[in-house]
């Protein structure tokens, strides 16, 4: 059943699928031909992925507020907690495969876009999940008409200012290091434990507010 939800997701999607799949492909190699520095490969990942999946998600919740697909699911065998559950699965799959696709074009143009680090990747992957770990439950709780606002003012604003927070925060010259004792290559990985963890809480907290939500 959790499949099909997430398959129902893709399909209020599929007008638009095969032009993500293409920002997500062109997008970073065009912005890192601008940047002309490899320093930068990882942040327009990061920009890129965030503004997908928030574009995306947003699709799926104003066409189901449109139709009322919520309640009309409800109202089938589907459990509210599968139609919840769903929703982080599809945003997991999205990131994979913005990560598979940005690994193929990387071996494709090497010279324009660099190789996608772990490190990249994992701190991605915590980011959004720490994102939709408050948007999600936010949306549910007060509805898809107020939280829109929310999400398009992210969207907006996102690309033109994590750019110079980045630099600004660089210019201060600070570091700061814990030392783990854990292996350097378990340490890469940690920030998708962390991410996972954000998710899973997330997801307890949407499951039990949309369990009392009135359709």
């Amino acid at each position: 059943m959790l499949i099909n939800l997430v398959k129902k997701d893709f399909l209020l999607i599929k007008k638009y699928l095969l032009f993500f799949i293409l920002f997500v492909a062109v997008a970073p190699v065009y912005m890192s031909w601008q940047s002309s520095s490899s320093s930068f490969h990882s942040l327009i990942f990061f920009l890129v992925a965030i503004v997908t999946e928030l574009v995306l998600y947003l699709q799926i919740a104003k066409l189901e507020d449109q139709y009322k697909g919520a309640a009309l699911l409800c109202a089938t065998p589907y459990t509210r907690n599968t139609f919840i559950e769903a929703k982080y699965l599809f945003l997991f799959i999205v990131f994979i495969a913005m990560v598979a696709i940005q690994m193929i074009i990387s071996l494709i143009a090497p010279t324009v876009l660099g190789r996608l680090t772990v490190q990249a990747v994992a701190i991605t992957f915590m980011a959004l999940s720490l994102l939709f770990a408050v948007l999600i439950p936010v949306q549910i709780k007060i509805g898809f008409d107020k939280a829109k606002l929310i999400f398009l003012v992210i969207i907006f604003f996102v690309p033109f200012t994590i750019s110079p927070v980045i630099k600004w925060f660089q210019s201060l010259n600070l570091h700061f290091t814990v030392p783990l004792p854990l292996p350097t290559g378990i340490q890469a990985w940690l920030p998708i434990f962390i991410g996972m963890v954000f998710a899973v809480v997330s997801m307890l907290i949407s499951l039990k507010i949309y369990a009392k939500k009135d359709l």
